[in-house]
């Protein structure tokens, strides 16, 4: 059964379904409740889980594991599924519940200023054709939290997370700040590309001179 509406019938927030993950007594908090809790919804709410793990000060090479999970999501939401698919295997990825509560009450007030002000909107940027180009522009910025970069998955779990939202929401403005917010990713990887190109050819030719 799942916690997105109410005894009513009526949709529940998707900050509400948090409040209720988080005050459950278990010790750790699983995958596989987080989709069963979302049921047909859990495309959007699963892909924001991750990345406020994502978020996290994990060390180089930490968001290697955290990071891998949304290559599925990533590559389901591209193929044009309407459904999650989780493996088993996947279902069993924890965290420690207290962590998750300390997790969503830093992120509570701007997610519930957001879920007030957004609605849908620029339908084009969430139906079918969108949310196959979010489902590529998730999977590259995945691929860059799978690698081991120091401080690398800040910018791309920011801007998976505007993606996710605006999945959840239907907005398309959600999804635009993901756009620009994955421009910026985009940026600062040539960037640092550039600059280790350039140290790399520096080491070369001090070797040379020294030589």
């Amino acid at each position: 059964m799942t916690l997105t509406e109410t005894s009513t019938g009526r949709p529940r927030a998707f900050s509400d379904v948090l409040d209720i993950l988080s005050a459950r007594r278990s010790e750790r908090l699983c995958l596989g409740e987080v989709v069963e809790a979302f049921g047909d919804r859990a495309f959007g709410p699963v892909m924001f889980f991750f990345a406020l793990i994502n978020l996290l000060p994990w060390p180089p090479g930490g968001t290697t594991l955290t990071g891998a999970p949304l290559l599925l999501l990533s590559l389901e939401l591209a193929w044009g599924r309407e459904t999650l698919w989780v493996p088993r295997w996947a279902e069993r990825i924890s965290i420690h519940r207290e962590t998750f509560r300390r997790l969503t009450r830093r992120f509570m007030r701007p997610l519930r200023w957001t879920e007030a002000v957004s609605r849908p909107r620029l339908y084009f940027l969430t139906g079918g054709f969108g949310q196959g180009l979010i489902g590529l522009a998730c999977l590259f910025l995945s691929a860059v939290l799978v690698l081991p970069i120091f401080g690398g998955n800040l910018i791309p779990a920011v801007a998976i997370g505007f993606f996710s939202l605006g999945v959840m929401q239907r907005d398309g403005l959600a999804v635009l700040l993901g756009w620009l917010t994955t421009a910026v990713a985009v940026a600062v990887l040539f960037l640092a590309w550039k600059l280790i190109v350039a140290g790399f050819q520096h080491g070369i030719d001090a070797v040379q001179r020294m030589i």
